[in-house]
């Protein structure tokens, strides 16, 4: 399969061509799913004319195969799991419970990092559109619906330049609306959509939420 996209910013500018109704509308937050949502966001954003910020979210991965996704938890105590998959693994509490205190730390420490003392923008009553570089599963995109919903976004549009046609149909019936520019029957990897698919380093989110950079350790 031939790449559909350059990068998370030629996919970023893209992928904000779906979303021009949303442009100079007030109301509307742009928020990225850190790390390589946040390129994407950026362009999103900077083309709607609305704010950005990131919504930190964590998935949750099988013991012993990361990789696969059995929940994501967002802020405020949000965790989604995917209780199908946990009860055919038979995967137990103690277990769950582990991966999730793992992964909240490095929730806490991405929040620290990403926003500093800066408070996080108020979503209530807020059109907010959540984005992500590409969406497979959505395990992640389940736990940032539900914080959204929690905090009483008025709408959740979900978005990203590549999403599983599965899960674009999944994701229709929790958000208000999904946009994408590519649903294959068959997405495989996301990296496997772009040409360059070079992580997304802390310190280029930073620069794109207009946070200073990173102090070098002598």
């Amino acid at each position: 399969m031939k790449a559909q996209f350059i990068d998370r910013t030629s996919a970023g500018r893209l992928l904000a061509g779906q979303l021009q109704n949303y442009a100079g509308q007030p109301g509307v937050i742009v928020l990225a799913l850190p790390r390589g949502g946040v390129p994407v966001a950026y362009e999103v954003a900077r083309q709607l004319g609305a704010p950005l910020d990131v919504l930190v979210v964590r998935k949750l991965g099988v013991p012993c195969q990361e990789e696969l996704a059995m929940g994501a938890i967002a802020p405020g105590g949000v965790c989604a799991l995917n209780d199908e998959l946990i009860d055919m693994l038979d995967i137990e509490v103690d277990a769950i419970a582990s991966v999730r205190l793992h992964e909240q730390q490095e929730l806490d420490r991405r929040e620290r990092l990403y926003r500093e003392n800066r408070p996080p923008l108020d979503v209530h009553d807020k059109v907010v559109i959540v984005v992500d570089d590409g969406i497979a599963t959505g395990a992640t995109m389940h736990a940032a619906i539900a914080f959204l919903h929690q905090q009483n976004a008025a709408r959740v549009v979900v978005a990203a330049p590549v999403i599983a046609r599965d899960t674009f149909r999944e994701l229709q019936s929790i958000a208000t609306e999904v946009v994408a520019v590519n649903t294959p029957d068959e997405l495989g990897s996301v990296g496997l959509w772009y040409e360059d698919f070079s992580p997304t380093s802390d310190e280029e989110v930073r620069r794109l939420l207009g946070i200073k950079e990173l102090q070098q350790i002598p």
